[in-house]
């Protein structure tokens, strides 16, 4: 089983920045593709940044320019630089991480908890 552990969610004004960490630990053998979602009030669970096990990178059309992804492979963290924040950006922000445990083995896909990002004047 893995566990993921976010930070650096909080409270910011219009057009400030934050950047979240994704930590991952437990039975990991490799990890594939990270990336974050976000989920809004009433609405759904949507895409926000992707990157791949060699660095590729897929961004939701809102993001792009503002937020980029990154991961450390020897710490198996994922990061979200969001910069120029809006309020509509607002919503509570999960990790998820494709895994496998073992060599050839199955992936397994697992999700943080969740970060909430409120931006606010």
């Amino acid at each position: 089983q893995v566990q993921l552990v976010e930070s650096g969610g909080g409270l910011v004004q219009p057009g400030g920045s934050l950047r979240l960490s994704c930590a991952a630990s437990g039975n990991i053998f490799s990890i594939n593709a990270m990336g974050w979602y976000r989920q809004a009030p009433g609405k759904q669970r949507e895409l926000v940044a992707g990157i791949t096990s060699d660095g590729s990178t897929n961004y939701a059309d809102s993001v792009k320019g503002r937020f980029s992804i990154s991961r450390d492979n020897a710490k198996d963290t994922v990061y979200l630089q969001m910069n120029s924040l809006k309020p509509e950006d607002t919503a509570v922000y999960l990790c998820n991480v494709e895994s496998q445990n073992r060599d050839n083995g199955p992936y397994y896909t697992d999700w943080g908890q969740g970060t909430q990002v409120t931006v606010s004047s």
